[in-house]
């Protein structure tokens, strides 16, 4: 299928820079910031892609969704674990009484460099693993050259292959260089059938950004506005803060509205920020900050 890319709207790098700016000045009533918190907790995709991944370490991960910190009552559960796809099985064999998604990374993650058919193989195992949400990697290298409609094809092909499993499209923002190309990436993913985009690997750096995520909220925005039809969003990477959680939903909530306010439409992809959280509501709770020592690490 041929579509044309050339028109996707140029971006005002200062005026995001200065939209976001406002976003992180904006003052939050302590009620609200527990409500925040609590919801941001519940957003988290805790994640482990690592070499070292061991099926007591998925296990652990997993028990930890669960239970983020059974001394502080009333906490909700985070919204998933990402692992990669022969990780699934044992994730789905812990979770399988709970509310907690599976997700599972394809498309030979974190590169992306592999051929269409083991990209399709790749998601194949993690589908019938029992995953819920699978997170590919486009192609960046066609991206920059400016292959779009290959893009497009594979994304829609993966797509296919998730059946009725949602589909995450990470972008790996930090390497297309400009918001143009963010912009451009994002409109692509969503046209093709993206049920989420994502910003980052979180194996590079810059990964998240406030004035990338920013732009690529705008692009829901205006794929809403135009057909009605809602479009998740994931920043992953280098969130770690209680406060810089709490003011992507400030932005979120002010450029896409309360309907996005959930982990259906929104996630974060930080591990390390669920522990930053649990350290802020139990000094909320008890009134002393907690030792980071009794916090689980994963």
């Amino acid at each position: 299928m041929k579509l044309d890319f050339k028109n996707t709207p140029t971006i005002d790098q200062v005026g995001i820079e200065e939209r976001v700016a406002r976003f992180n000045t904006r003052s939050i009533k302590k009620e609200t910031k527990l409500i925040g918190l609590k919801l941001a907790l519940n957003m988290i995709d805790l994640t482990t892609l690592e070499g070292k991944d061991t099926e007591g370490k998925v296990k652990q991960m997993c028990y930890k969704a669960m239970h983020v910190s059974d001394d502080l009552p009333g906490l909700p559960t985070v919204a998933a674990v990402c692992v990669y796809p022969n990780h699934v099985k044992t994730a789905k064999q812990v979770l399988k009484d709970s509310k907690v998604k599976i997700a599972s990374v394809a498309t030979a993650f974190p590169s992306g460099n592999s051929t269409l058919a083991i990209k399709l193989d790749d998601t194949k195992l993690a589908i019938d693993s029992g995953a819920d949400e699978v997170d590919m990697v486009i192609s960046r290298g066609e991206f920059l050259k400016g292959n779009y409609n290959f893009v497009f094809d594979e994304i829609a092909a993966i797509k296919n292959a998730c059946g009725k499993a949602r589909l995450k499209v990470i972008l790996e923002t930090g390497e297309l260089s400009t918001l143009d190309n963010v912009r451009k990436a994002s409109d692509i993913a969503i046209l093709a059938g993206a049920d989420f985009i994502k910003t980052s690997t979180g194996k590079i750096q810059p990964a998240a950004t406030m004035p990338v995520t920013l732009v690529m909220l705008e692009a829901i925005k205006d794929h809403y506005l135009k057909t009605n039809v809602m479009i998740g969003m994931k920043p992953a990477g280098g969130i770690s803060t209680a406060k810089s959680a709490l003011q992507y939903l400030v932005m979120l909530n002010e450029t896409l509205g309360p309907k996005w306010m959930n982990n259906e439409w929104f996630r974060f992809g930080a591990s390390s920020l669920a522990n930053d959280i649990v350290l802020q509501l139990g000094k909320e709770q008890k009134g002393v900050y907690y030792s980071k020592d009794y916090i689980s690490i994963d």
